[in-house]
């Protein structure tokens, strides 16, 4: 682990525990955060020693945004690091290296973690508009609360619509979104569940098939796709298709409509108001009289005569 050992992971580790529990000015908090982001590339078996992923994954919930936000972030790194470690192992038993055991069996799809592979990605080859989590044997049990884990699970149904990614990414990006969306939003609240139906529906939509796409290539990060409004979620063919309605409903509102003669003469048969309103049309043959239709202006009532 270059740069820093197992001891000194664990020792800056208590020392941000102490930081946090004294509740010592947020910056001491960021300064340690950010020395273990740039300084610490664990394995998966010192961030089990240490338990460092578990101290860190509870601060993403920290009252401090900014302390929620760069947790969040090392988090993600620590897991893209053990997914890295996790297929390089998975490489090199498939190669017969000496290191690994030949007869290795490759990790289970629902054991991906919260980042995009490094290594080798295997496309998914079933039917990609039946893709769903539990088909896919994926576990969305990532976090300690289940209402979160229903999210992943909805948001990687999502992502995973009409796509041929493989299990390990889209459940990566799932988990990515959601830990951005609870540190935007502190909290799973209505405003944070009302938002994931958001996502999801839009993802969904089969008129915005490249927005999945966009988010799982990382043209659109996580942070920026759970705060995209409503309108920033719409394809350009919906965007387009709505401001051509506006226009034409522009235009028929700047039509001047035929004025309608009222008639004080005229009395309404169900309210017996004079308060009617009129237009004829020839609707037989020349010779015969025009057809009045009526209008009451008080009760809305309808008829017509010849």
């Amino acid at each position: 682990m270059p740069g820093m050992d197992q001891r000194e992971l664990e020792s800056r580790v208590k020392a941000l525990t102490k930081v946090v529990a004294a509740n010592e000015p947020p910056e001491n908090a960021l300064k340690l955060l950010e020395s273990l982001k740039k300084d610490a590339s664990p394995t998966e078996e010192m961030l089990r020693a240490t338990r460092a992923g578990v101290f860190v994954g509870k601060l993403r919930s920290n009252p401090n945004k900014e302390i929620a936000r760069a947790a969040s972030e090392l988090v993600i790194k620590w897991k893209k690091l053990v997914e890295q470690e996790k297929n390089s192992k998975l490489q090199k038993a498939k190669m017969g290296s000496p290191s690994a055991p030949a007869a290795a069996s490759p990790p289970n799809p629902s054991s991906a973690n919260a980042a995009p592979s490094g290594g080798a990605k295997k496309a998914f080859k079933g039917d990609p508009e039946k893709r769903k989590f539990d088909t896919d044997g994926v576990s969305i049990k990532r976090t300690e609360s289940n209402v979160r884990n229903q999210c992943i699970g909805l948001l990687y149904n999502g992502l995973a619509y009409r796509s041929t990614e493989s299990e390990g990414d889209v459940i990566a990006k799932a988990v990515a979104v959601e830990s951005a969306l609870f540190t935007l939003l502190n909290g799973e609240g209505a405003e944070y569940k009302k938002k994931i139906r958001s996502l999801f529906q839009n993802l969904k939509s089969k008129s915005n098939r490249d927005l999945g796409k966009r988010v799982l290539s990382g043209e659109i990060s996580p942070d920026r796709f759970v705060s995209m409004t409503d309108d920033e979620l719409k394809s350009e063919e919906r965007k387009k298709m709505e401001m051509e309605l506006e226009k034409e409903n522009m235009k028929k509102a700047q039509v001047p409509m035929a004025e309608k003669s009222i008639s004080d003469s005229l009395e309404c048969g169900k309210c017996k108001k004079k308060r009617v309103s009129y237009t004829q049309a020839q609707t037989r043959s020349a010779d015969e009289p025009m057809t009045t239709f009526c209008e009451c202006m008080n009760c809305g009532n309808r008829w017509k005569f010849s």
